[in-house]
């Protein structure tokens, strides 16, 4: 909420303009945090005659709770009587013959105050004013230019806090974009949604990006299920003419393709077929997987946004691997086998598996043989990097074997109260482009939109090792149940 007026000596001379700025998502959430004991915001004459009140600029009599010694001052941040009670904290400061003033948002119940310096909004809001007052000082003595200034003030908050969260204080930056943004106040489309906060010009452009991340708990043993599962996003930026345009996203799958589960998706998804929301991983024994067509009608917001997110149960992870750790006397011997199923596509961006080793000393002697890639010893020499680089053989299986010596420990040392002993791992870090494990993936006729002119479209897929795991088989290790894998 920005209040401007024009002051004269010890009281108002003239009213010259008045432009708050309301958010009701945040006075839905002020009130879900105080329940009973909120204070509604009061309408604006109500809130700036309370206001000025409380700067002691219409009234600057003795008045015992506003003026006595005992009260601290907290300026800029003050508490505003209003008849629904006290509004607090209202961040508030005069420059020349201007105020400035907000009501940030308080995360957290008002009674017992909290500390202001715990308070982040007020750092937030008073970080806009600052940026609304370096906006309209330079306008000062020409009051044409400041009242042009002032009629862009409410486009300028539509892009720099649309929905109460300042994502950019320095409004002069913003400046140029002044053609591209609605005036929402007078002369909006009603059809505009609020997450469209400026519209685009140009030709019509689409950009799609499906990204997988695989997790993996491998462990080699027969008492111990391997898991492993896949977590989708698709991610938009939607560059289109229109108020609120109408885009259709399709995703396709092969005919061998994974079903898609658990899906969750944008807010502004117009409509959805309620078979897609049905197929969850969770239930094992439900056999009745959507497997699409899975269609996305929405209206784009006007920057990047992850249009929904899914996951889904590959029948066998990308690359299957074998670890083994022994202690030989005063030496660790260690073998690693990995393949590369044969329906993955054999072309990284990276690939590397990782052995550390845990409340040990540094490695003081390496021996190993490597059938494919390189193997580097870390600087802090608790760590094994075996580079495997872009491509497996053709074969598609490798191979890692050697034995280690350690020196005595040290500071530096790492620990881990998981890996004691023989319990130990190897990490795998890797990305495929234009790959996605369940075939997920979008092409030129599966994106729709219904506005003038010929989209240009760019579409992506790439899959991304997250938290993939092979345990030492010679060893026990943690456990995680299926339906807790996440």
């Amino acid at each position: 909420l920005c209040l401007r007026d024009v002051l004269g000596g010890s009281s108002i001379k003239t009213l010259l303009f008045l432009c708050p700025r309301r958010y009701p998502t945040v006075e839905v959430r002020a009130k879900s945090f105080n329940g009973s004991t909120h204070v509604t915001v009061p309408e604006d004459d109500a809130f700036l005659k309370a206001l000025l009140f409380e700067l002691r600029l219409t009234d600057q009599n003795f008045v015992e709770y506003r003026d006595t010694c005992t009260r601290l001052d907290t300026s800029p941040v003050y508490s505003v009587r209003t008849e629904g009670g006290d509004l607090w904290p209202v961040v508030a400061f005069q420059k020349s013959d201007l105020i400035y003033a907000c009501l940030p948002l308080v995360e957290e119940a008002l009674k017992p105050q909290p500390s202001i310096l715990s308070i982040s909004g007020i750092s937030q809001g008073l970080d806009l004013l600052i940026g609304i007052l370096d906006y309209i000082s330079p306008s000062r003595k020409n009051e044409a230019e400041l009242s042009s200034r002032v009629g862009q003030l409410r486009n300028l908050l539509l892009q720099a806090c649309p929905l109460g969260t300042p994502l950019q204080t320095n409004l002069r930056s913003l400046n140029s974009s002044f053609d591209d943004i609605q005036d929402f106040s007078t002369h909006s489309d009603p059809k505009q949604p609020a997450w469209r906060t400026n519209t685009y010009k140009g030709k019509p452009h689409v950009t799609v990006c499906i990204s997988e991340k695989v997790k993996c708990m491998q462990y080699n043993q027969r008492d111990v299920m391997d898991v492993w599962q896949v977590y989708g996003t698709v991610t938009c930026k939607c560059d289109i003419e229109g108020a609120a345009p109408n885009v259709t996203l399709s995703l396709n799958l092969p005919t061998n393709g994974s079903p898609l589960q658990d899906i969750v998706v944008h807010h502004c998804v117009t409509s959805l077929d309620s078979a897609m929301l049905m197929s969850s991983s969770i239930d094992s024994s439900d056999d009745s997987a959507f497997s699409g067509p899975y269609k996305f009608p929405f209206i784009p917001p006007s920057d990047s946004f992850d249009l929904c997110s899914y996951t889904s149960q590959v029948p066998v992870p990308p690359i299957l691997g074998c670890y083994q750790l022994n202690e030989e006397g005063s030496q660790l011997k260690y073998s690693v086998n990995l393949k590369l199923h044969e329906s993955i596509k054999n072309a990284f961006d990276y690939c590397e598996a990782r052995l550390p080793f845990f409340n040990r000393g540094p490695i003081t002697h390496l021996e190993y043989k490597v059938s494919y890639g390189q193997l580097d010893l870390s600087r802090e020499k608790s760590l094994l990097v075996w580079v495997i680089g872009q491509k497996f053989p053709k074969s598609l299986e490798i191979s890692l074997t050697g034995t280690v010596t350690f020196g005595p420990k040290t500071e530096e040392t790492p620990t881990d109260i998981i890996c004691i002993g023989n319990t130990a791992y190897v990490k795998l870090y890797f990305r495929i482009p234009d790959f996605t494990l369940t075939g997920c993936y979008v092409d030129q006729h599966s994106v729709q939109l219904f506005s003038p002119g010929k989209p240009k479209i760019n579409s992506s897929r790439e899959l991304i090792s997250c938290d993939y795991y092979i345990w030492n088989s010679k060893a026990s290790a943690p456990i995680m149940y299926k339906t807790l894998f996440a």
